[in-house]
This record gives C-alpha cells, structure tokens and sequence, in this order.
C-alpha cells in the first residue's frame, strides 16, 4: 500500500508515521508514505497558496494551481483512489476503511482555512470523506486516521491481523471488554469464564458482552445488528 498525502504540513504525516506500529510497518514495507508539498509547485515567488474569496468573505481560500499541479506530479499506480479530506465528505466507518485497504494506492488531499478553491473538486474529481460532524484548522489529522485505520487491515502491520478482526466495528459491535495480569486488582477480579481455558464458553461470554456493551453504549448499531442477525 502506497499512501501519498498533499499536505502544507508534511512534517505532521511524517512524523506520525516514524512512531510506534506506523514506523515498524513502514520500516518493513508494508507501506509506504510520501508527503507532498503544494507550496513546492506554486508559481508564486512568496510561495502562496492562498487568497482570498471572490464575492467577499472572511478567511483564504486554497487556490487551484499549486494543489492541482502537486497533485498531477504524483505517480499514479493501477489501482489507486483519490480522497479529499473535507467535512462535507461521507463520514468515514469500518467498511469503507476495510474497501480503502483493497486498494494499492491512497492519494490524500488535506485542506487548510477556508478550504479548497472549487475548481481543485472539478479538475482531480476526489472522493470526500469526514472524520466527524466537525470542523478542525487542517486536513491533517482526518489524512492520518485514514492512514492509521487502513494500514491497521493490511497484512503486517498489527502483530496478528486477529487483533484488526476483534476491533470495535469489525462485526457491527463493540470491541467486548479486556484484560491483563493482575488477577485481582483494588477488589476487582478478572471474570472466571477468562480464565478456564473453555474456548467456547469463553468467546461466548465476549460476544454476550458485546452485545450487551453494544446495546448501552451506542444503540443504533445495536438496533442494525438484531436486524442483520434475527435468528
């Protein structure tokens, strides 16, 4: 999987990904991440990459000519897909995160103030997607969890893709509650069905808890998981 994000910002991808899980995959080519730099392609000599908004308005607007001939500087390989990171965009859950990881290419566009020149939508023709029903200074962050959410399906980044397969999400619940050494900790004590080594009882009491974690918590998804499993 090849990630190239057109960023103002790149040390903020950069650094993200020389850390933790994200270094040791990328250091072990399951993928790759090349940060891309509108302001190296603006044919302004401030390097500007902004102005200001035709009819009138607070804040700059990204211009087109930089981020459109940054963009047209990435090599596109066969099976490649375009996002533009944007709050107007389809809001972003497991199963798109699960059909992004099917490609090999993931070209990210990250907006900065006002957004993006209108034409930049017309010209690369980008699929938008939100992170939330929210507005944040930069694309940044949303381009890194897409990063983080996609690398985390593909084969190598996680020490056993199992752990991908039992994430909150993955099977319309959530992830079923965990735990570690010790046994007893200030009067609370690891559930017993954890620790007879039955299997079967044991992913039983972790799905019974998903379900009933799934119910309290987020009662929407719990309402489309009793549709999709009625028997």
């Amino acid at each position: 999987m090849r990630f190239d994000v057109l960023t103002l910002f790149p040390e903020v991808i950069e650094h993200y990904c020389d850390i933790s899980i994200m270094k040791r995959a990328k250091d072990n080519g399951v993928f790759e991440v090349q940060a891309v730099n509108p302001r190296d392609f603006t044919l302004d000599k401030h390097k500007k990459v902004d102005d200001t908004p035709y009819g009138g308005g607070a804040g700059m607007v990204l211009a087109p000519q930089p981020y459109v001939d940054a963009y047209e500087s990435i090599e596109k390989i066969n099976n490649t897909i375009t996002i533009m990171l944007s709050p107007q965009g389809e809001p972003l859950n497991e199963k798109l995160v699960c059909d992004f990881a099917n490609y090999d290419q993931i070209i990210m566009l990250c907006g900065h103030y006002e957004g993006f020149d209108e034409r930049i939508r017309e010209i690369i023709k980008p699929k938008e997607i939100s992170i939330g029903d929210f507005v944040l200074t930069g694309g940044e962050l949303p381009a890194l969890c897409l990063i983080d959410a996609v690398s985390r399906k593909i084969e190598g980044t996680l020490g056993k893709i199992e752990s991908a397969h039992d994430d909150s999400f993955s099977d319309g619940l959530l992830e079923y509650p965990q735990y570690t050494k010790p046994r007893e900790y200030r009067g609370l004590c690891v559930p017993e069905v954890l620790l007879n080594g039955n299997h079967k009882e044991i992913a039983q009491f972790r799905l019974e808890q998903q379900i009933e974690r799934t119910k309290l918590r987020r009662p929407d998804l719990y309402e489309k998981y009793k549709k999709n499993n009625i028997d």
